[in-house]
């Protein structure tokens, strides 16, 4: 029986010759199961960039998120030794705009490179991607002022135009029914660069300091103190390039879905997947020609997107920057060393809680609550960041990994949750510009955080004293406000839209 249903199955789909989009969908209704494999190559990238077929995904995912993890156990370090801060509590404000840059690159690229991956494919956009990780990521850890870390972190975002056709190729290379683990995949991946990334930018940053006997301090190491972790990442997205030869394209290329203008089209006049097509009563199948931006559903969730991808980046840059800020300004003076060891614990449980937990959750609960319930849950949990900073020891060790832990698990579950609806709202020859859209939106909400974040705390600990919310209580609560209203997003108007979609299938 089950055999039968599978010939019916295929009998009722055309597949064209020499289609690589056909290849992987007729191979989709084959396997049984998660592509591993694939997903496995994906996350690579990705980590360089956080069953049998997906292996390759996965590493490639990881290859995009070593240069953002990797970042924050040593950027306080690194601008403190540029010596462009004046004064010590302004690190922080020169810290938050390097981590932007990398952001701002990617806002102005994040739709070309969606249309270039609607034309051309996923294929060339991620093989260029981790060529440009590759390349700049190399010179940002050579870098000799803040000048010239501020321009290479802004090239490689520039041309890094990796997650958005990442995302789409997650959900093309499986079935639909195990979407939910291909997209957590991405999270996964992404969670492996929270492990690797702090450790390498903790444990290798600053290594004439360190480790004196291996590394002498007139050695290129010596003189170029972050340059070791970068050359690593480096290496790590050269065998990302090596693995996108085996990623097969998941684009469609035959006459009735290629045509040359088709891609850019797509950002004016593309059919929205919740609209469909209706067959008139003479059998002729018609369809609105709404375009992307008046896609609510793929809009919508891509604005509470935003407004949560805004918050998590001011949070990462803001938790790394306070740990490593004095004592005297509300911080816990830890090293590079401590910042890494504990942003790697983060990323083991993270890794655990998308690869076996998540897709469960998502099942019981859908993306829409996992995002509401999550937010909720972050709120009091970041109140409580101004008094663990009041422990020391063993309980402010314990503590704190518990909290940046929870804290980490709540904000991927809600950026997965709407990674879902993204890919959802759209067909399979929108989804290149659709995360074009996303990630140029949402990058430039990445490019505020960091800035923003960096800014306040700067200013924070400057008013340790303040009668309204003194020192870094003053931070901590902004983050909260910018949560709340993350939470409020995903209720009606902006994702009743959706809801209706979701009803219908």
């Amino acid at each position: 029986m089950a055999n039968n249903g599978l010939q019916e199955t295929l009998l009722k789909k055309q597949y064209h010759e020499n289609c690589p989009g056909c290849v992987v969908d007729e191979m989709k209704e084959r396997q049984e199961g998660v592509p591993i494999k694939k997903l496995l190559t994906m996350g690579t990238i990705v980590l360089s960039a956080g069953r049998a077929l997906t292996s390759f995904s996965l590493s490639l995912v990881a290859s995009s998120a070593l240069p953002i993890a990797s970042l924050y156990p040593f950027l306080y370090f690194m601008i403190r030794d540029f010596h462009i801060a004046k004064r010590e509590e302004d690190i922080n404000f020169y810290a938050g705009y390097v981590g932007a840059s990398y952001m701002l690159g990617r806002t102005l690229t994040s739709i070309f490179w969606g249309v270039v991956a609607d034309r051309y494919g996923r294929k060339p956009v991620i093989f260029t991607g981790v060529i440009a990780i590759f390349v700049f990521n190399t010179l940002f850890g050579l870098s000799l002022n803040f000048w010239m870390a501020i321009g290479t972190r802004f090239l490689l975002g520039a041309l890094n135009g990796l997650l958005g056709p990442m995302k789409a190729y997650a959900s093309e290379i499986c079935h639909h029914k195990y979407q939910a683990v291909a997209l957590s995949s991405i999270s996964a991946s992404w969670a492996i660069g929270l492990i690797t990334g702090p450790a390498l930018g903790g444990f290798l940053a600053q290594p004439a300091e360190k480790y004196p006997a291996t590394f002498s301090p007139n050695s290129i190491f010596g003189r170029f103190p972050y340059f070791l972790p970068c050359l690593c990442i480096s290496l790590f997205a050269l065998i990302g390039a090596i693995c996108c030869f085996w990623l097969p394209e998941t684009l469609h290329m035959h006459p009735c879905n290629s045509s040359p203008s088709e891609s850019y089209d797509a950002l004016e006049a593309a059919l929205p997947k919740f609209n469909g097509k209706t067959e008139t009563k003479d059998g002729r199948e018609t369809a609105s020609a709404k375009s992307l931006l008046k896609n609510w559903p793929l809009m919508s969730s891509i604005i509470v997107y935003c407004i949560f991808s805004l918050h998590d980046m001011a949070y990462s840059e803001i938790c790394s920057l306070w740990a490593e800020s004095p004592r005297k300004f509300g911080g816990l003076s830890y090293s590079t060393q401590s910042v890494g060891e504990i942003l790697t614990i983060t990323g083991c449980g993270l890794l655990v809680f998308q690869l076996f937990l998540y897709p469960f959750v998502e099942k019981m609960l859908g993306p829409i609550n996992i995002a509401r319930i999550s937010g909720i849950l972050s709120i009091p949990l970041l109140t409580s960041y101004p008094y663990i900073a009041m422990l020391s020891g063993i309980a402010l060790a314990v503590v704190l990994n518990c909290a940046i832990l929870l804290k980490s698990v709540l904000s991927t579950s809600i950026i997965t949750g709407l990674f879902i609806l993204q890919n959802n709202a759209v067909e399979q020859h929108q989804r290149g510009a659709a995360n074009g859209i996303a990630m140029t939106a949402m990058s430039l909400f990445k490019a505020v955080g960091p800035a923003g974040g960096g800014a306040i705390l700067s200013w924070a600990q400057k008013r340790q004293h303040a009668a309204f919310f003194p020192g870094v209580h003053l931070v901590f609560f902004i983050l909260n406000v910018i949560e709340a209203i993350g939470v409020l997003m995903t209720f009606k108007p902006f994702l009743a839209d959706w809801s209706q979609y979701e009803s219908q299938n």
